[in-house]
């Protein structure tokens, strides 16, 4: 099966009171249907969705149509305010397209994975070149911790620990489900350099 990949209860929980799971174990399917019952009790008819590309975009381009979201949502790239710039160059992964006027608006910002927090503050610093929001608020599917930013998650679904040669990621199949990439970087000690061990979390 072919598929693309972005490189991050009865109540919803909290980024606060999120399930801590093994990485092993995740199940995007289950950790979105939480990330919408959030959603959906938390959007008022002033709320703007705003996915981070790529993972962040697919949720709510999802969103909006499980919903019923009456409203076009928008896509907002990390990109030219990243503080590695120089040495990551613009990344290919879409342009920031925000189909209403930011100036007040009550912004839901909603992303895959949640790590250092600097493509959220990258992400924030963009929509400010737009205009002065109301609010913004952030929900994520998966909070790994490791954060070298002041910046947390209003809701995420689940809280995971990694190594710092993990990476984790959203990914979705041709069908449109979706499920988590694991990858480890190892350095060998022999010629070539990191090695990179990939894993699929798929969903049961």
């Amino acid at each position: 099966m072919s598929s693309k990949s972005s490189s991050a209860n009865s109540s919803p929980a909290s980024a606060t009171n999120a399930l801590v799971l093994d990485a092993t174990t995740l199940d995007a399917e289950v950790l979105y249907a939480q990330l919408q019952h959030h959603v959906k009790q938390v959007c008022t008819p002033h709320t703007q969705m705003v996915g981070i590309t790529s993972g962040g975009a697919w949720l709510v381009e999802r969103l909006q149509k499980d919903l019923n979201f009456g409203k076009p949502v928008g896509v907002i790239s990390s990109s030219l305010h990243r503080d590695d710039y120089s040495q990551r160059g613009i990344s290919g992964n879409g342009q920031t397209h925000l189909p209403f006027e930011v100036n007040g608006a009550d912004i839901l910002l909603l992303d895959d994975v949640l790590y250092t927090g600097r493509t959220i503050r990258a992400v924030v610093n963009e929509l400010f070149d737009y205009g002065r929001p109301k609010r913004i608020q952030l929900a994520v599917l998966v909070d790994r911790g490791g954060r070298e930013m002041p910046i947390h998650a209003d809701f995420a679904a689940a809280k995971v620990s990694l190594t710092v040669n993990q990476t984790l990621s959203l990914a979705k199949s041709d069908t449109g489900q979706f499920y988590f990439e694991i990858q480890s970087t190892v350095t060998e000690n022999v010629s070539g350099g990191p090695k990179t061990n990939k894993n699929l979390v798929k969903n049961k």
